[in-house]
């Protein structure tokens, strides 16, 4: 998807970056080989994407002119399609573990705004700053949300334990992520990457206090993702 997104921009003077979040890299490289992508593919184990722009959830995006500056931060962000993922249908088949079939029926659910994501993208692609997507700094600063000391020692236990695991004290690594999680609730990130590695479906375990499919529906899927704010920015 973002492939193509990609080779359609390009020529006009975009490029996508791609970063996985996962601490084990073997774990995105397969995804990364298979699609065999022409734009920069990056893997981040420590996810400091998340400490670095406020990631929370996947997939999300931040715009980056030429010059370096931020003109949007983080945001959902999906690229339009042909057609429906395989997943969904995957949710009906009775060859699916139960806990996965629960998972992708849920997921079904999930608000994304793709054609809105997409236009305001190719309108900033032509545009640059005069596009009314473009949002001037103090804009940005606004919609980065807050950055406090919870937020701040959620991303150091997380990457004290993703080192704890990288350095094979794995057993310990698991009480650093839940107190990521609850200092920081609202970040799918740290949550889905420690359900992944207890669980590939990121089902219940004893290991954490809940699961994707337990706080999803806590929330409601259709809040998983905020709505996308593409009231005008900057552009003249």
């Amino acid at each position: 998807m973002w492939q193509a997104l990609r080779n359609e921009l390009h020529p006009k003077g975009l490029e996508i970056v791609t970063v996985a979040l996962d601490v084990d890299p073997e774990a995105a490289r397969a995804w990364i080989e298979q699609t065999n992508p022409n734009h920069p593919s990056l893997i981040d184990s420590a996810h400091r994407v998340d400490e670095l722009f406020g990631v929370v959830n996947v997939p999300n995006s931040v715009w980056i002119d030429e010059e370096g500056m931020i003109v949007r931060p983080v945001e959902p962000a999906w690229p339009e399609r042909d057609n429906p993922p395989d997943w969904q249908t995957m949710a009906d088949s009775p060859d699916v573990p139960e806990q996965l079939r629960e998972t992708l029926k849920l997921a079904r659910n999930i608000r994304t705004q793709p054609k809105e994501y997409t236009d305001a993208l190719r309108d900033w692609v032509e545009k640059g700053r005069a596009s009314r997507y473009a949002l001037p700094p103090e804009e940005v600063i606004a919609r980065s949300g807050p950055r406090g000391k919870a937020e701040a020692e959620a991303a150091a236990h997380f990457e004290l334990g993703q080192y704890l695991w990288e350095t094979g004290r794995r057993e310990l690594a698991p009480k650093h992520w839940r107190e990521a999680h609850r200092l920081q609730p609202d970040n799918w990130t740290y949550k889905r990457q420690a359900w992944t590695l207890a669980d590939p479906f990121q089902g219940p375990t004893d290991l954490y206090d809940s699961c994707w499919v337990e706080d999803v529906r806590k929330i409601g899927a259709e809040n998983y993702y905020p709505p996308l704010n593409l009231t005008p920015g900057g552009g003249k």
